[in-house]
């Protein structure tokens, strides 16, 4: 990945993930967006992710979406999380961006600045 790619994980109903791809393309960077409520997860990509964000499958999840009460997460360990994931994607927070110099949940927006 040269150091103007990125890469998206988006949700255009999301207004912070909208914010972050304007921010990303005022930056001069036109990322590959990846819609993955459409695409969904596989449990390594989710792994991979969130080890190069620094996050625990915990931290990197939606908690005020109304499936994370239903499934009980909050007492889950992160195995039983990622299943979760996997199967639902909507339980991933976003969006997430990942470019040459690492990968970042950003909530905060202004975390993304720290990998472009």
């Amino acid at each position: 990945m040269s150091e103007t790619e990125a890469t998206i994980y988006h949700n255009p109903r999301c207004s912070t993930s909208r914010k972050t791809l304007d921010k990303l393309r005022d930056a001069g960077i036109e990322p590959t967006v990846v819609k993955y409520l459409d695409e969904g997860w596989t449990r390594e990509q989710l792994g991979e992710l969130f080890a190069e964000a620094g996050l625990t499958p915990a931290q990197a999840a939606r908690k005020r979406e109304p499936l994370y009460k239903e499934l009980n997460l909050a007492e889950a360990s992160d195995d039983e999380i990622l299943n979760a994931m996997v199967a639902h994607p909507v339980l991933v927070e976003r969006p997430f961006v990942v470019t040459a110099k690492g990968a970042r949940l950003a909530r905060p927006i202004q975390d993304v600045d720290e990998i472009l």
